[in-house]
């Protein structure tokens, strides 16, 4: 084959033998992926089952309803995971770059897909190696392989040495010869079991799951014993059809939607801030993170070095920093050291007589200037034996070095022009020290502000670098990590027993010398200890422990296989949507639990009133039309004005604490407050204790409640239908009255209404929101047809001064049993809500 590469022919042969670099690697989830995650996800599918069992018992309006919300839902979640894979997809495109290969004795410019085992490539400065291969030419290069193994220093390699893909070629020009491609090169073996996206629940959304379920089987008891009514009492069908859809309407579809709903805000406001957000749920995921890890290279640092400052030892600062700038403008090889010279100090660039550029095995570069001198730029421990180092010049590089900084020293020889000995190897003179250099790391942009964020909300950072311990420990308290950093390598880490790895992975911080599989058990040690974790990475060698966090972070410069299974890319490698993501997580947080814990409190508190009525044999609670309209005014409105108003403060309380604190009590109050006002307006109306105003709408409505014919009804239908229709519209009244008055006590704009929910400054729109629902109530009450639609009858004006008693009376006593903590003391669980921070 020589130096000419392979054959058209031979390409096309390999081509069909199966040996080309064509691997379909997906840059995104697919449109099905996304589809079936958003349409038949679990509480999708329990609401579809609530839908059917309304179909069946022939509310066809409430059943279309339900079902048509979940798609509603579905759609926003499709819309919003398709804008993320369009626009991950476009960053794959722009990214993905042509490589240079020899065929048929001439260089070509072809698509990594299109390299065949056995191809020539031309590999030179900047380019990224497609295939593992061999360096064939007679070059040499050097190859940063940080994408890979984390290292962020430059390897040498020399003609017939391994060069691996995935990596990218620093300096230097040579040959490769492809030896492995496809499934089978290192970058691909990597990421072969961790290319798909996978769905990772939250707590939350696991805790709703769950209580959505035991709706579906409450609602399925309830559903039992109602159509075993049918048959035993023999209910008339209508009056059957009225309960089935108040039972099944118990569990809203609006719920969802108002979750979903609050998952797209929080996505779209942190896509105007550069996260791209590839799953619905990764804002909210975020604010249950306690452990966030990070890779060092690429991801904290931009992979660049900064000039900061300089020691000048026997010359003046002016004087070395000029000298420091010509050597820099001097030189024809360009490294990151030396670009980073040349952005801060304007040089001369002078003409040279002999040049050795930087080497990672020498770790210094040199020029000799043809009108004489030799100027030498490198590491103290590679140039100390050519020259003697004042103490304060050593201590100060080892003060520099502790801080997170690079230290090299800058020498000279004032006469020498050459650098080569007689063999053509690099020799150097004897120098004279001018002085220390220091260079810090280019942090990635809002890097400080985000980890403080992480910090102040109690959540712990670690970095897992491939680097040295003591170099990504010094970095890191560049970067802002506070405490003294416990430091462990990846070899003390292969030592260590499985017990010991865990507890080390939970009690240290810093993490180097780590290879991709250790990154994978450090995530995987720390989910089993209990931890929620976050992984940020861009390389593939971060792909393992990304797909094993509960959420993944990626850089968009990182990685195609990175990006793929991240739940989240920050845009521009800029960490500026991170602060306000951790903030619309715990305001998403919050406002999820707000919204259950209002909702479940009027679905327990009809379950129990249906419980109470139906045993004392006093009808049904509630009829449909009802239950409508106590969706909005209780179940509806008072939540979406919850989502609204909710807070950023992060509170360690689960939804099941919520729900014992809140919830539970509030269904009780309720339950009781409200059966003492149906009972007794059925008594009082049935023993003619009150006088009823009979209007033609109040007879209508008491004809389409029963059924009947207009004009049909009997005296004792009519009696039988106004008491109980005047029981439920006292009861709804009630209802409707506490319902909104929860929402105030879950978001107290005042201290007086801490006791459910803890107080935290004035918030006025819950109760703008409450005035105006209760006017809307009321106006429902006075306008006949509007009450009549909904089945209400006009009431006595002292049952509703009563009903309003009773609730101002309601509040003063659920207040008194929040604060008293009554229902945790009473079953033994106060310290665990305290602990919860209510």
């Amino acid at each position: 084959m020589g130096m000419t590469g392979l054959s058209s022919n031979q390409v096309a042969e390999r081509g069909r033998n199966g040996q080309s670099n064509d691997v379909k690697l997906s840059t995104s989830r697919t449109y099905s992926d996304i589809a079936k995650t958003n349409v038949f996800n679990p509480v999708n599918i329990v609401l579809y089952a609530i839908g059917f069992g309304m179909m069946l018992v022939g509310d066809f309006r409430s059943a279309i309803t339900t079902v048509g919300l979940v798609v509603f839902n579905a759609v926003v979640g499709i819309i919003q995971e398709v804008r993320a894979k369009q626009q991950l997809d476009q960053i794959a495109l722009l990214a993905r770059v042509k490589v240079s290969v020899l065929r048929d004795g001439a260089e070509q410019r072809v698509d990594p897909s299109e390299l065949v085992l056995g191809d020539v490539l031309v590999v030179r400065a900047g380019d990224q190696i497609s295939v593992d291969g061999v360096v064939a030419g007679d070059g040499k290069i050097e190859v940063d392989e940080s994408a890979l193994t984390g290292e962020s220093d430059l390897i040498l390699k020399l003609p017939g040495e391994e060069v691996l893909s995935g990596s990218f070629c620093v300096t230097g020009e040579t040959l490769v010869e492809a030896t492995r491609v496809g499934e089978d090169s290192f970058a691909n073996k990597l990421t072969k079991n961790a290319r798909e996206f996978k769905t990772e629940y939250t707590p939350l959304q696991r805790e709703v799951n769950r209580l959505l379920r035991l709706l579906l089987l409450i609602v399925l008891f309830f559903s039992i014993l109602a159509v075993l009514s049918l048959f035993v009492m023999d209910l008339p069908f209508g009056l059957w059809l009225q309960v089935m859809a108040v039972i099944t309407g118990s569990v809203s579809a609006g719920l969802l939607t108002l979750i979903t709903l609050n998952y797209s805000w929080g996505g779209v406001r942190i896509g105007q801030q550069g996260g791209l957000v590839q799953q619905l749920n990764a804002v909210e995921s975020l604010s249950n993170v306690t452990v966030l890890c990070t890779d060092k290279t690429g991801t904290l640092t931009a992979n660049k070095i900064q000039y900061d400052d300089v020691y000048p030892v026997g010359v003046d600062k002016g004087t070395l920093e000029r000298l420091l700038a010509d050597f820099a403008a001097s030189a024809t090889a360009v490294n990151k050291t030396s670009q980073a010279i040349i952005d801060k100090l304007p040089g001369q660039r002078n003409a040279l007589a002999d040049e050795v550029p930087f080497s990672s095995a020498r770790k210094w570069s040199a020029v000799a200037y043809a009108g004489g001198g030799v100027y030498v730029l490198g590491a103290l421990e590679m140039l100390e034996h050519q020259f003697t180092m004042p103490d304060d010049a050593r201590q100060l590089a080892a003060d520099w070095s502790e801080q997170g900084l690079r230290v090299l020293v800058f020498a000279r020889h004032e006469t020498a022009v050459t650098l080569h000995d007689a063999a053509g190897e690099p020799a150097l003179p004897p120098l004279t020290l001018l002085g220390v250099v220091g260079f810090s790391d280019e942090l990635r942009p809002h890097l400080q502000e985000t980890i403080r964020a992480f910090i102040d909300n109690d959540v712990r950072l670690k970095v897992i670098s491939g680097d040295n311990p003591q170099t990504v420990a010094a970095l890191a308290r560049q970067a802002g990590l506070p405490g003294d950093l416990r430091a462990v390598s990846g070899p003390e880490l292969a030592l260590m027993s499985e017990g010991e790895f865990r507890q080390t992975a939970v009690d240290a911080t810093v993490f180097g010398r780590i290879t991709p599989q250790q990154k994978e058990a450090l995530v995987s040690a720390l989910r089993a200890s209990g931890e929620y974790v976050a992984m940020i990475g861009d390389g593939v060698n971060d792909v393992l422990s990304l797909k094993k966090a509960n959420m993944g972070i990626a850089m968009e410069s990182g990685s195609s296989a990175t990006r793929n299974v991240a739940a989240m890319v920050l845009l521009g490698d800029s960490f500026s949507a991170m602060p306000l993501a951790l903030k619309e997580g715990t305001r998403i947080v919050n406002s999820i639990q707000n919204i259950l814990k209002l909702f479940m409190v009027t679905v327990f508190a009809l379950l129990l009133l249906i419980i109470g009525i139906t045993m004392l044999g006093l009808g049904f609670p509630f009829t449909a039309l009802q239950s409508t309209l106590l969706s909005f005014f209780a179940r509806g409105a008072p939540p979406f004005v919850l989502a609204v108003t909710a807070v950023t403060v992060r509170q360690r309380i689960t939804l099941s604490q919520n729900i014992l604190h809140f919830t539970l009590p509030a269904s009780f109050t309720i339950f009781l407050f409200g059966l003492f006002i149906y009972v007794g307006a059925f008594f009082m109306v049935d023993h003619n204790l009150a006088q009823i105003t009979v209007t033609p709408e109040m007879i209508a409505t008491l004809e389409r409640t029963i059924g009947a014919q207009s004009g049909s009804m009997s005296v004792e239908q009519f009696n039988q239908a106004a008491v109980l229709l005047s029981a439920q519209t006292a009861l709804t009244t009630f209802f409707v009255f506490t319902g909104i008055t929860l929402m105030i006590f879950a978001e107290p704009p005042f201290a007086w209404f801490a006791g459910g929910a803890p107080y935290r400054g004035r918030n006025w729109l819950p109760v703008v929101a409450a005035v105006a629902l209760f006017a809307g109530y009321l106006v429902v009450l006075a306008l006949p047809r509007l009450r009549g639609f909904f089945s209400l009858v006009p009431l006595p004006t002292l049952f509703y001064v009563v009903i309003a008693l009773l609730t101002v009376l309601w509040v003063f006593v659920q207040r008194l049993v929040w604060r008293t903590r009554w229902l945790e003391h009473f079953l033994d669980m106060a310290e665990e809500t305290e602990n919860g921070q209510l």
